[in-house]
This record gives C-alpha cells, sequence and structure tokens, in this order.
C-alpha cells in the first residue's frame, strides 16, 4: 500500500462562523486539550497545487541512510506546538467513547513529528468553522484537521505539503437509485443534498445543484444522521468519512458514484511560520522510513474498525 497516497474521498475542510466553546477533552495520547473560539473565514475556491510528500522525499535514500536523515532533522529545543483538532473526524482525530482516549493519525504522526524535532504537543479541541480563520490570527501554531489545500485557503495561511490525496463521493442510502452519477443528480430537482457547513464539499453541492438544494449542517455527523432520517437524498462529502459510518448502520449507507474530485490534505499554518521547513523535513523523513506507510495501512485499510458510533462529538459536545 503506497502510503499516503491512498485515495479517498472528497474534501474536509469547512468554513467558520461563530461558535460556542466546547467542553474542555483530556486526551490521553499527548497532552493538554483546550478550546478555542473560532470565526468565519473566507469561501472556498479552487485547488493550490503543492508537492506531495513523495515528490519531496524523491532524493531521499531508502532506509540504510535512514538514521542520517533524521539526524539532520532540525532541533526544535522542547518547543511547545498547539495544534487544532476537532476530535470528531475519522480517522484523523477522536475521543474513542469506551476509553475516553484520543487518537487517530494527526495524533500519531505529530506525536512522532515532535519526537522527531524535540518538540511538545499540544492539542486544542476546537470546531472546524472558524479554524482556518483561527490560525490565520495565530491563535494555533497548526491545525491538523484534514485540510484541503485551497487557494482561498492559502492567502489566509500557509500550507505544508501534501500529505494525502482525497476524493469526494456521495453517500446515499443503501435503497438508492435514483441518481449514480453527478448528472444524475443534478437533473432530479427533487434531489436534496446535505453537507458540512464551510467544506470543500458544500462547494461541490452549490456548483452541482445550487443553493436552493443545499441543506448544510455544522458537523458531518449532524448531516449523515439527516440523511438516515430521510431529511436530505445524499451527503457529498470525503471518501475516509464515508467509511467511517458504520456499526449499526453499516447497512443503511453506501457510496454511491465515481469520484467527483482529487484534491490534497495539508497542515495549515500562519502565514511565514517557521514551523513549515522543519515539518516538511520531518515528514519527508516519516516517508522515507515508512513510517507513514505503516500509519496509512492502520488507519486507511480494513484494519480500522471505529466507527461514528464509537466516539464522542469532540468540539461539537454542546450541539448534542
Amino acid at each position: 500500500m503506497l502510503l499516503m497516497m491512498v485515495s479517498v474521498v472528497a474534501a474536509c475542510n469547512r468554513n467558520p462562523s461563530p461558535s460556542p466553546q466546547p467542553d474542555l477533552v483530556e486526551p490521553a495520547i499527548p497532552t493538554n486539550v483546550v478550546v478555542a473560539e473560532t470565526e468565519t473565514p473566507s469561501a472556498n475556491v479552487a485547488v493550490e497545487v503543492v508537492p506531495t510528500i513523495q515528490e519531496t522525499v524523491q532524493a531521499i535514500p531508502p532506509a540504510e541512510a535512514t538514521a542520517e536523515v533524521e539526524s539532520q532533522l532540525p532541533d526544535l529545543a522542547g518547543r511547545a506546538i498547539n495544534i487544532a483538532v476537532e476530535n470528531a473526524y475519522l480517522p484523523f482525530n477522536y475521543i474513542e467513547l469506551a476509553t475516553g482516549q484520543a487518537g487517530g493519525w494527526d495524533y500519531e504522526v505529530w506525536n512522532e513529528i515532535c519526537r522527531r524535532l524535540n518538540c511538545v504537543p499540544h492539542y486544542v479541541e476546537t470546531r472546524w468553522d472558524g479554524m482556518i480563520e483561527a490560525v490565520s490570527r495565530g491563535e494555533f501554531d497548526v491545525a491538523a484537521d484534514g485540510i484541503v489545500i485551497l487557494e482561498e485557503r492559502a492567502r489566509l495561511v500557509d500550507f505544508s505539503t501534501g500529505y494525502l490525496n482525497i476524493e469526494q463521493r456521495f453517500l446515499a442510502r443503501a435503497d438508492e437509485d435514483r441518481f449514480a452519477t453527478p448528472e444524475e443528480l443534478q437533473s432530479n430537482q427533487d434531489l436534496i443534498v446535505g453537507v458540512q457547513t464551510g467544506t470543500v464539499n458544500y462547494t461541490t453541492a452549490e456548483e452541482l445543484v445550487g443553493l436552493n438544494r443545499v441543506q448544510s449542517f455544522a458537523g458531518l455527523e449532524q448531516a449523515v444522521q439527516a440523511l438516515l432520517a430521510d431529511e436530505v437524498d445524499v451527503v457529498i462529502m470525503d471518501e475516509i468519512g464515508g467509511q467511517g459510518y458504520g456499526g449499526p448502520d453499516a447497512d443503511k449507507l453506501k457510496l454511491v458514484g465515481p469520484p467527483l474530485s482529487i484534491d490534497q490534505f495539508g497542515f495549515a499554518y500562519p502565514k511565514g511560520s517557521d514551523l513549515i521547513e522543519p515539518v516538511n523535513l520531518a515528514l519527508a523523513s516519516m516517508q522515507a522510513d515508512g513510517f507513514l506507510d505503516k500509519l496509512a495501512e492502520k488507519y486507511f485499510s480494513n484494519q480500522f474498525t471505529l466507527t461514528d458510533n464509537d466516539i464522542g462529538p469532540g468540539a461539537y459536545t454542546q450541539d448534542e
């Protein structure tokens, strides 16, 4: 399995509106979790093409040089890094109900980044809406939340190299037979599309069917529950997120049709952040020595069995 170039569905990142302060959650994997208020950023537009991790590491020699590569990484001298996560986005960040433990790809990657760079990760639980704007104001050192790299966002924040290709998909009820392509969805005026507010998926839905046929929700879980309740006919989301809705509802949902687009996830930083280059180098070393490949197998394959029913609402506790 070629590490992070696994295909997944379309973009997770969302637009901001003022949000209430959620309950504090104490993650077990890293250090403290606090909560930050956020406000609304600009709308999303076209994709900005950036190098992938794979392209970045082409010149890095294979395993025999791994130790040397890691030894040449910058030393951040124990610096604390405030990392924004929403703790409600499988498989990237979440709080497992059974244990109360924080987990996910973002946690494991940032724990390892800080091990290699000698920094201390502090995970800050905050809602998606407003996260990018908050990063642009310097409230966080970085946001790690499945953020699609977009030109409009790049006006507010700087991005890492792209670490994962993602695909947008339709999530529908298992008995859906009225459409299988974007064209069929577009032509059926009775069909309503559910999306999370401020995401790339929201922009896609608006362009595809028009605002009068789009129903938006604060969180992805709310959109999926509306789909199950027959309040909307389809949800546009990324494929990784779609795979997370199983458990008791596994037989009630399915991914429909071909991918709608392919984009890239990246970490978002305040403009001019001095963390960008060191973290890119750490990611490159993690790609070179196979660490990211192991995480891809753990989180983006059938080895990952947690579903939305197994995690808490994270930054959306007050919505619950």
